[in-house]
């Protein structure tokens, strides 16, 4: 039986406000032809043009793939890797939300490596990757220090998770400067993300001191500053605070894993499009319901967290406590049940088996404190079609 842990982290992280001058040198250090993966909306917002010329500046030369504009697929994996290829690219820079920074991962092992990135599910990568600069424009899913992507195969609707030493980034770059920019929808669904990813890593039977350390901040830093950043966006110190959070929780999921929230959350992704952190949120309050019996200390611990006044209660007391705090911060940040987000409730009944059979399949619900069957899961997906975030 395995009695130690690893931690994975990227060989350098830069954070702070104004760490994003420092892309186009990390770059320099790495190779001398970037091809940079973002979305439209940097692209749009300058970002990309800054970062080229950052890049320039260094005499490093570059091309640019800003497609990313849905939550990554296979077929961006492709687009951006046939660019990669031609322009003879030998290093990486992402600049995005999660999607571009997925997408970015799933090109630099690719260069490397023969297949579909889908084959890589159940074994190793041969060879290893491009390097890769990932700078985070949100503050959610904390791709810029994990080995994990996400990569949705159109063929079969299915969210890939791939999680391999080899996707950790070099180099991270998180400027909270460059989360100024996210509306408040965004700052929602990416927030909650993080909170998930810190939360589920904490109560996951593969957390181990470590994990725990970073989870435990994280959520410290989230609970205390994500209600006001999404009602000031403008607020530096909160943007600060919730980038930082975001990023010591992407630590904590990668090394101990995420649980039932995300492994219900993919499907929902895959199926009908739902963003997400946003999907997460959905489920959150339900699933720790669930879950919450299994694992009271380490809820009691999360919700004193949250509410530090209630050091004298039971531990049973502060886990409800705890679930009604995550009911009142998603009706807070205007998180809609499924049904809100307008997905036919046939439609979404119908394909529970297949959404079942995608989430157990994932890994993600074996880490769960309370292991379900296919049958509970089931379930859990029919209380959160209609669930009630004020009830």
């Amino acid at each position: 039986m395995q009695t130690f842990h690893q931690l994975w982290l990227p060989g350098k992280i830069l954070y702070g406000f104004g760490s994003f001058k420092e892309a186009g040198r990390r770059a320099a250090a790495l190779g001398r032809k970037a091809l940079i993966v973002s979305d439209g909306v940097m692209d749009r917002l300058g970002r990309v043009a800054e970062l080229e010329r950052m890049l320039a500046a260094e005499s490093v030369a570059c091309t640019k793939y800003a497609e990313v504009n849905t939550e990554p697929t296979d077929r961006h994996v492709r687009e951006a890797l046939d660019i990669c290829r031609e322009e003879k690219c030998d290093v990486i820079v992402a600049l995005g939300g999660g999607s571009p920074i997925d997408t970015a991962k799933a090109v630099a092992v690719m260069m490397t490596n023969s297949g579909f990135i889908g084959d890589y599910i159940q074994r190793p990568f041969e060879n290893a990757p491009l390097p890769l600069v990932a700078i985070p424009t949100t503050a959610g899913t904390g791709s810029e220090v994990t080995r994990v992507t996400v990569i949705t195969d159109t063929v079969t609707e299915v969210k890939m998770m791939i999680a391999r030493p080899e996707l950790v980034p070099a180099v991270a770059i998180v400027d909270p400067e460059l989360t100024l920019s996210c509306p408040p929808h965004v700052t929602a669904a990416t927030g909650i993300d993080a909170l998930c990813h810190a939360m589920e890593a904490y109560i996951s039977r593969r957390a181990h001191p470590v994990t725990d350390m970073f989870a435990r901040k994280a959520i410290e830093l989230l609970a205390g500053y994500l209600r006001r950043v999404y009602r000031d966006g403008s607020d530096r110190e909160a943007r600060e605070k919730v980038a930082l959070g975001a990023m010591l929780a992407g630590a904590a999921f990668s090394n101990a894993s995420v649980t039932l929230v995300h492994g219900m959350s993919r499907p929902i992704g895959a199926l009908f499009h739902v963003p997400h952190g946003v999907s997460n949120a959905m489920l959150l309050p339900a699933v720790f319901e669930f879950t919450k019996e299994a694992a009271l200390p380490r809820f009691a611990e999360i919700a004193a967290i949250f509410r530090p006044e209630l050091k004298d209660a039971s531990d049973a007391e502060k886990a409800d406590a705890l679930i009604r705090e995550l009911k009142s911060l998603c009706h807070e940040l205007n998180i809609p049940n499924l049904a809100g987000w307008g997905i036919d409730r046939s439609e979404f009944y119908a394909r529970i088996p297949k959404m079942c059979n995608d989430a157990l399949a994932s890994g993600s619900p074996g880490n769960n404190p309370r292991v379900p069957t296919a049958e509970e899961i089931g379930e859990l997906y029919r209380i959160c079609y209609d669930y009630n975030f004020q009830a």
